[in-house]
């Protein structure tokens, strides 16, 4: 039996490994042709910014592979033949596959601005946006970022540590308000302007200017601002990347569509991560465009491949809890369960540290626990996911605050004056 798997992110990785170990006698092999060895896409802001090498976001040594029997394949793919079950390659021999995985991830989205093909505008992906912004960063003073999310602030931390002058443009009121409540969208904001970098709210892109030479020379916004500026980023989110099953047999929507056991509409064929689009019957489709549940689905996909007689019922994609971290320069960010959700009888509790740099939000429906924000604090996770899980109630939550403390030894403790603030406002 030999699977291919297209894609080398955490999710073909992740497949492949539950697969090798379920498996031990198939043929496996990662077809990629961005790089040959799976690497850290988080980590490549911190090797722009000089804090790490290459080398260092690679996981695994480059022999693991080898030693796992796992076969990597360096090859951009041109067209899937899904009736004669083979990957033409470009420049390559066809590979041959009995059943395959398309981990193709997702690609940055454009939206038909004029300029958006010029030099010097990119989004933040993979390895060849990096080669791309060193080449940029040589002939550039000034940056425009169009986009208020978490690549985008990566960005902006990225150039802004080579000294370019860098503005945001957020078409939002405030700072990534569509996933933050105002209070935590107010502090981000703060951290942005306090490093320097210039925030233009409720702010369109209208087009980029070239500099008559293919390069970008500055913006102009729909609010009659032209910005002169050498780097334009383009980080208004990602979609699935479809682009090799476009015009196949394979059903789409916003992503490749697939069952709740990540299988496709044709048969032998399966999708995971963030190219995959679950269908949830009675429910609205999931599309999850984060680490841990490309890492998640990765597995699960796995032991579905791995299972003779098809997926088990256990086999069947569960969410769990959300949770999703980052780091907004100097403050960090963590986030547990529903928070902003605006589900219909949703509560909050909220304290802010006197400083404006540390904050908690204990959302709750009902009495029960349903989700937190974390700005400059940390907690641990297994904690909270336990609380979320356990449907515990305030009265429950609030005197066990020391329980989530991350490292109670380093940093400062402010569980009594939150519990005791946050306890005031649920009984008021």
């Amino acid at each position: 039996m030999h699977v291919a798997i297209l894609g080398n992110g955490v999710t073909g990785v992740s497949a492949a490994l539950r697969l090798r170990a379920r498996r031990p006698d198939w043929r496996i092999t990662l077809v990629s042709g961005e790089s040959t060895h799976h690497y850290s896409r988080p980590a490549l802001m911190y090797v722009f910014m000089g804090h790490m090498r290459y080398q260092d976001t690679k996981p695994f040594e480059d022999s693991f592979w080898g030693e796992q029997r796992l076969e990597l394949l360096r090859g951009w793919v041109t067209r899937i033949d899904l009736e004669r079950k083979r990957l033409e390659l470009a420049n390559q021999p066809p590979l041959a596959w009995d059943k395959l995985l398309l981990a193709t991830g997702s690609k940055p989205n454009k939206f038909g601005w004029p300029g958006q093909d010029l030099d010097g505008v990119q989004g933040l992906w993979g390895l060849t946006d990096l080669k791309r912004l060193y080449a940029s960063c040589a002939l550039a003073r000034e940056a425009v970022i169009v986009g208020g999310g978490l690549i985008g602030v990566e960005l902006a931390e990225m150039l802004h540590s080579r000294g370019l002058r860098v503005t945001l443009l957020v078409r939002e009121s405030s700072y990534w308000s569509n996933v933050l409540p105002p209070e935590e969208s107010a502090m981000v904001g703060r951290e942005i302007r306090a490093h320097g970098v210039g925030l233009r709210l409720a702010t369109h892109l209208k087009s980029i200017e070239d500099d008559g030479q293919g390069r970008a020379a500055a913006v102009e916004t729909d609010q009659g601002e032209r910005m002169p500026c050498q780097i334009v980023g383009l980080t208004t989110g990602v979609s699935p990347n479809l682009d090799l099953v476009a015009g196949s047999a394979l059903r789409t929507g916003r992503g490749i569509l697939v069952d709740g056991s990540l299988r496709t509409s044709v048969p032998d064929v399966f999708a995971a991560g963030d190219c995959a689009e679950i269908e949830v019957p009675g429910a609205k489709n999931l599309v999850q465009q984060v680490w841990y549940t490309g890492k998640k689905q990765g597995e699960l996909v796995a032991e579905v491949i791995a299972a003779e007689d098809g997926a088990a019922p256990e086999h069947v994609y569960d969410p769990g809890i959300w949770f999703n971290s980052a780091k907004f320069f100097g403050l960090e960010y963590q986030t547990y369960g529903r928070v902003n959700w605006k589900v219909p009888g949703e509560e909050s509790l909220y304290w802010e540290h006197g400083s404006g740099r540390k904050s908690v939000r204990i959302v709750h429906l009902g009495g029960k626990v349903i989700g937190f924000n974390l700005m400059g604090i940390r907690w641990r996770h297994e904690v909270c996911e336990r609380w979320i899980v356990e449907g515990r109630a305030l009265e429950h939550v609030l005197p066990r605050l020391g329980e989530a403390n991350f490292d109670p030894e380093f940093y400062a403790r402010h569980e009594r004056e939150i519990a005791a603030a946050l306890a005031r406002q649920g009984a008021a």
